[in-house]
């Protein structure tokens, strides 16, 4: 299924005033574009190292294709750059692997009249995708291959009792909170094709199974576990265990503590490389830690690092581990050995934002994913002694023909020192001396960072701000991840502290070098960048004159008692519970200086959200509106902790420019109208149809 990018967007362009867009021209980007822009999901090279399979998210054509997720088509691209479809259309391919001789390629997906999701293979010399297999009255969630191809370790929930749906019907639907919980399954089979659905015996293993991983020789399993099905428990209490295969023992549990992320056997099999945290009070899990299988004895490979790893895997010749690290906005791709601390940069900072490694059987070829400030996530090949980087896909290709405007990171020292800083897109055609209005686009987590590659999305305007003559601006506040573990720590038990007030110091910073007018900045941001909006709205109101809030806390005492990480707010964030100070957390809350607020506010929030309940927006919303200042809330039904489908992420993204144009531009008063001309857009469609 090809978009028809041009003809959506000259029929879009017909719509009564919708947008305030100075105008359409063929290079310049548009709302339209961006939220149809496709992007390389997950991108796997071949056991020879000269292709690469990889899936490419294409969303739904908007006021054509009926709601729903993102399609996810599958491709193989060669060392040349010539792509091939495979699986296209109305398909969601996932979970791409290749066998162990190159033939064929096996994933995830629903294909024709399935109900549950299966593996699939098909060949690489092209043809008809095939079932593998699939599990009688389950879906298959994930699957390893082992290394000889011979056998398949497998995932997924017990099937239903076929009672189950039978007393639904009749009524019997109490659900019982967070008890009420399937545990995800390990099986192991044979790697054959079935005309049946599969009943194997799970594994005897009691907690939640995530993850699993194949040792080399397929004598053992990494296999990744957790007390329950809760986000919590997946947060901060996982584990990764040594299995032996034939009876199923474990042998070795490696004792970390705090977030936990991937495991990788070595190709010898005499280390397992772990992804994790420096303590439970990390706030992510980007600490690289070596364990020796026989001891289980499990070290910090890089200690102090002043960065956070993202990704690894291992040569498969011999013991050195390729990871990536994100350092500052930027990424680097290293090569390290067991042994030594150092590592070599094979691709140093500021080439691409890398993620997703990728390692072909002879060495000869790394596969990564990667973005840069022009152009989202297509696939990239490494290659020779000299690791040279060729971009093979193209998933956008019209993006050649945009104007983009001047991007780069910036950073300076706050008024107590700490260095902080983030990137910066001038105004398409900025002229130097000259004032414009500012969106500053905070990020969530705080357990996360902005990074100088491609920024701009539905909820985050970017590039497409720029177009309008807005500078837009990324902070990375004190808290955030790039700089190491301590960094990341110094938002804790501070909520909107001293990690919010960089953000006024940033927005003086961008007033300062004479790019902003200071009575024109905006704020926008999702999750925890959601709830520096309404900080921003409400007690630092003197300094943000529009706030456009998405899924984010306004009441720190109900966030803790209604959100599913509880636990992980408590550890990484908070570090303290709210009956230690009742007070403190009302005080950090944006509800606490509703009264004093004088920044118009847009909330909006995805109505099925199990990580901020969408109560946080109405608080926010009842405290403002029965004051009558300007404040307006839009929920997304269908949604959860922001929004996935193409139709809600372009409303999303049409009423956060209206409300920053409405009030940083145009000087209005009173709010815009609420209502957006869908029908209009949709008639003018089907016209041109």
């Amino acid at each position: 299924m090809k978009k028809q990018l041009s003809t959506v967007k000259h029929a879009l362009a017909l719509s009564l005033g919708l947008l305030s867009f100075t105008a359409h021209s063929s290079d310049i980007l548009t709302a339209e574009e961006i939220v149809g822009l496709q992007q390389v999901a997950q991108a796997q090279v071949s056991p020879s190292g000269d292709n690469v399979a990889f899936t490419r998210y294409v969303p739904r054509e908007l006021y054509k294709e009926e709601n729903g997720l993102h399609w996810a088509e599958l491709y193989l691209v060669d060392d040349k750059g010539v792509e091939r479809p495979y699986i296209t259309g109305q398909v969601t391919v996932n979970n791409i692997q290749w066998s162990a001789d190159g033939s064929v390629i096996y994933f995830l997906a629903k294909m024709g009249e399935d109900k549950f999701t299966a593996l699939y293979q098909i060949p690489f010399s092209g043809g008809q995708a095939q079932k593998t297999f699939e599990l009688k009255g389950t879906d298959v969630a994930s699957y390893a291959l082992s290394h000889d191809g011979k056998q398949i370790a497998v995932i997924a929930k017990p099937a239903k009792d076929k009672s189950v749906k039978e007393l639904k019907k009749l009524g019997f639907m109490a659900e019982v909170y967070e008890e009420d919980l399937t545990n995800k399954q390990l099986f192991v089979v044979d790697l054959a094709v079935s005309d049946k659905p599969l009943t194997p015996v799970a594994w005897n293993i009691e907690d939640y199974v995530s993850d699993v991983q194949w040792s080399a020789d397929g004598e053992q399993m990494l296999v990744k576990t957790q007390p329950t099905a809760l986000i919590d428990d997946k947060y901060m209490k996982s584990q990764w265990h040594i299995v032996n295969t034939a009876d199923q023992k474990v042998v070795t549990s490696f004792i970390t503590e705090g977030k936990l992320g991937d495991a990788e056997f070595s190709h010898d099999g005499q280390y397992v490389a772990i992804l994790g945290a420096e303590d439970k009070h990390d706030p992510a899990a980007g600490r690289l830690f070596l364990a020796e299988t026989k001891t289980g004895k499990v070290s910090e490979w890089l200690p102090n690092h002043l960065g956070h790893v993202s990704d690894f895997e291992w040569k498969k010749g011999k013991n050195e581990l390729y990871f990536i690290t994100n350092i500052n906005t930027d990424s680097v791709v290293g090569l390290i050995k067991p042994g030594s601390n150092k590592y070599k940069e094979v691709v140093k900072a500021g080439k691409f934002i890398a993620s997703q490694l990728s390692i072909s059987d002879s060495d000869k070829t790394v596969a990564l994913r990667a973005n840069t400030a022009k152009h989202p996530n297509e696939v990239y090949l490494l290659r020779g002694n000299k690791h040279k980087a060729t971009k093979v896909s193209n998933s956008n290709p019209w993006l050649d023909d945009k104007r983009f405007a001047k991007q780069e990171s910036i950073s300076f020292k706050a008024k107590d020192g700490v260095e902080i800083g983030g990137v910066l897109i001038y105004p398409l055609d900025y002229k130097k001396g000259q004032r414009y209005p500012l969106i500053m686009s905070v990020h969530g987590g705080p357990e996360s960072h902005d990074k100088d590659g491609w920024l701009t999305n539905y909820s985050r305007p970017g590039q497409l701000g720029a177009t309008q003559g807005y500078a837009v601006f990324y902070p990375n506040y004190r808290g955030s991840t790039g700089k190491g573990v301590d960094y990341s720590k110094l938002g804790q038990n501070d909520y909107a502290g001293k990690e919010f007030d960089d953000l006024v110091e940033f927005k003086d910073h961008l007033v300062d070098m004479g790019l902003v007018d200071s009575k024109k900045v905006g704020i926008t941001g999702g999750s925890y960048g959601g709830y520096a909006s309404a900080w921003a709205a409400t007690k630092l109101t003197k300094h943000f004159a529009a706030s456009v809030m998405f899924v984010g806390v306004t009441n720190q005492l109900s966030k803790f008692g209604t959100t599913d990480i509880s636990n992980e707010m408590h550890l990484v964030h908070a570090r303290s519970y709210p009956w230690d100070k009742w007070q403190w957390y009302l005080e950090r809350s944006p509800i606490y200086w509703a009264g004093q607020s004088e920044t118009p506010l847009l909330i909006m929030h995805g109505k099925d959200d199990p990580r901020v309940h969408p109560a946080q927006s109405m608080e926010l919303y009842r405290y403002m509106k029965v004051q009558g200042k300007d404040v307006r809330l839009v929920y997304y039904p269908g949604e959860g902790h922001g929004n996935r489908k193409a139709a809600a992420q372009y409303d999303y993204h049409l009423r956060l420019m209206r409300w920053m144009d409405h009030y940083l531009k145009s000087d209005n008063k009173e709010m815009p109208a609420h209502e957006l001309d869908h029908k209009a857009k949709l008639e003018a469609i089907n016209k041109e149809d």
